[in-house]
Formats: C-alpha cells, sequence, structure tokens
C-alpha cells in the first residue's frame, strides 16, 4: 500500500457531534434556510463557509468545476464574480446554467443549487469589486485569468503594477469584471448523519412557487 493509499486510509468523516435536522420544520423557501445554516456554519467554526464549488459546461458539452466565493445570497439568487473573459465567464455566456455546491464539514452538512444564471449590471460589478479588500482589486486589474502565462516573472511584473494602480486608486474600474446570479431552479439541503441516516430535502421551483420534497440517502 502507498503512502497515498494509507492517508486515503485513515480519513474519518464527520468525527464530531452533528447538529439534528427536522425537515418537517423547513421553511417554505430556501432561502432563509440557508441563511440559517450559513450563520450556523461560521458560527460553529467553519472555516471559508463561503466558498462553493462552482460548476459549468464548456462549449463541447464537457463538465467544469472550480472553487469561488459567495458575494450574496438574496432574492434574486446566488452571487459570485469573475471577469467575463475568463474560462467560467466564456462558459456562461455561451450556456447560463450552473451547478453550485457548498460542504460544511464541521456539521456534515451540504446545499446544492442549479439554475439559469444571469449576469448584474455593470453598476452592480464596480459596487461589488469595490466593495472588497484591495487585494481583490488588483487581482481584478491585473485580468486575463485562464489564459496562457508565459512564466512566473511576467505574473508578478503584472501584480505589482496592479497593486500599485489598486492602492493609488482605488476607484480603478475592471471593465470585464462580472456579477453573476445563479437564479435557482433547484436547492437541496443535505444533513449528514453518524448512523448513514442522511436527511436530503430538495426544493424545486414550480409555476406555482416552491415545492419541497425528501429523497434517499
Amino acid at each position: 500500500m502507498t503512502d497515498f493509499h494509507r492517508a486515503l486510509r485513515s480519513l474519518r468523516v464527520w468525527d464530531t457531534a452533528l447538529p439534528s435536522f427536522d425537515p418537517a420544520s423547513a421553511p417554505p423557501e430556501p432561502l432563509p434556510l440557508f441563511h440559517d445554516w450559513f450563520t450556523a456554519a461560521a458560527a460553529a467554526g467553519q472555516t471559508e463557509p463561503h466558498t462553493l464549488s462552482l460548476a459549468t459546461v464548456d462549449e463541447e458539452g464537457r463538465p467544469d468545476v472550480r472553487t469561488v466565493m459567495l458575494h450574496d445570497a438574496d432574492a434574486r439568487g446566488w452571487h459570485f464574480a469573475s471577469h467575463a473573459g475568463s474560462a467560467k465567464g466564456r462558459q456562461l455566456a455561451a450556456r447560463p446554467e450552473a451547478a453550485l455546491g457548498f460542504y460544511w464539514p464541521v456539521q456534515g452538512r451540504q446545499v446544492r443549487i442549479r439554475g439559469h444564471v444571469t449576469t448584474g449590471t455593470p453598476e452592480e460589478a464596480y459596487e461589488d469589486l469595490h466593495a472588497r479588500t484591495t487585494g481583490a482589486l488588483a487581482a481584478a486589474l491585473v485580468g486575463r485569468q485562464s489564459e496562457v502565462l508565459d512564466s512566473p516573472g511576467t505574473l508578478a511584473e503584472a501584480s505589482e503594477a496592479a497593486w500599485h494602480r489598486a492602492e493609488t486608486e482605488p476607484d480603478a474600474p475592471a471593465p470585464t469584471w462580472t456579477l453573476y446570479v445563479v437564479e435557482p431552479a433547484e436547492v437541496e439541503f443535505f444533513q449528514g448523519d453518524a448512523r448513514r441516516r442522511h436527511v436530503r430535502l430538495r426544493y424545486r421551483r414550480t409555476a406555482d412557487g416552491w415545492t419541497r420534497e425528501l429523497l434517499w440517502p
């Protein structure tokens, strides 16, 4: 057995007390429950609970996934941002559908979201970017996300210039920075159970609102 396999076999899941979840007490819409679970994860000490997996599809129909940051979750949907010219931006422009996945192991919880993706206005993108840190602005000003890089030195030079501009021009625009909103068609809440009697509650949007249904684990 290799070191990799020994490490893999040694790992345990949810080596902690898990909260209970009674789906009968869930609200009629998914957003309030997401807010509650997110707040609970942060209070329980979950590292970076605002990180999520974003899945899109490329022009050949192949799935693609990466980790991004949640910027908001409101009546419109779940918000994140990126450059329009990045791989994810190009994929969403061609096929504006996405899936999101949150995993909070400190409480054995997952939230999965699927839906149509819209873009915010340029004004919203500007406000989103400039509400963040100087480092976030500097990274956005570097731009060229997902393009081929010829050397680390080229990145270092571009980053230094972007940091200087971000620090001296805190209102500098990043024209390709785009706010994306996933309008949910389905939202699933997963509560892990030590005896593997996991609770899965799915919300599906219908013409009349939201339908709730339990799923086998």
